[in-house]
């Protein structure tokens, strides 16, 4: 059964990313790919396993057009998740919208198969607790570097048969003057 999903899913992301293809059937092949995904609990196919994101860039995008999905996410998600307060609606907490607008976050591609999203400028009452006299990294910032995390991971893959497409890691400068 895994071999029949894993040629449907190979199929359908062909069909997406083939330049000839319509708009609605590229949309239409889009549902399919994630009703799939979704009956297999977006489980890996075989051995290999590709981030939530992954089908967004197509299987040969470069290093260069990942990292830009990757910085178009973030800036959507400072955008549209930015905290609105309206008398009567419960307030939805997500660590990117509700960051400080004075936060830098960059994505940078360092080297070759490397991506580094950096957070600058962090207030340090928002990101910073102080702990028996040692300053440590406090929920807020985790929570940030967590979920920026994820939005890179969400493009990565990875198998016993291949290698990943890229190594990424999140960056918080202050950290190397603190430790």
């Amino acid at each position: 059964m895994a071999i029949i999903a894993s040629h449907r899913i190979m199929r359908l992301r062909a069909l997406i990313e083939h330049p000839n293809t319509g708009a609605d059937e590229r949309a239409t092949a889009q549902r399919m790919l994630d009703r799939l995904l979704a009956r297999n609990g977006g489980a890996p196919v075989g051995d290999r396993t590709y981030g939530d994101r992954h089908h967004r860039v197509g299987k040969h995008a470069d290093l260069p057009a990942v990292a830009e999905m990757i910085r178009a996410d973030i800036a959507l998600g400072r955008i549209m998740f930015a905290p609105q307060t309206r008398v009567g609606e419960p307030a939805i907490r997500d660590p990117l919208g509700d960051a400080p607008v004075q936060i830098e976050i960059t994505v940078d591609l360092p080297h070759h198969a490397c991506i580094d999203i950096t957070i600058d400028r962090v207030p340090r009452e928002w990101g910073w607790v102080v702990e028996d006299g040692i300053e440590r990294v406090g929920p807020q910032l985790q929570e940030l570097a967590t979920e920026l995390a994820d939005i890179m991971n969400g493009y990565n893959f990875d198998g016993s048969d291949i290698a990943k497409r890229f190594f990424g890691r999140v960056r918080i400068p202050e950290l190397t003057l603190v430790w």
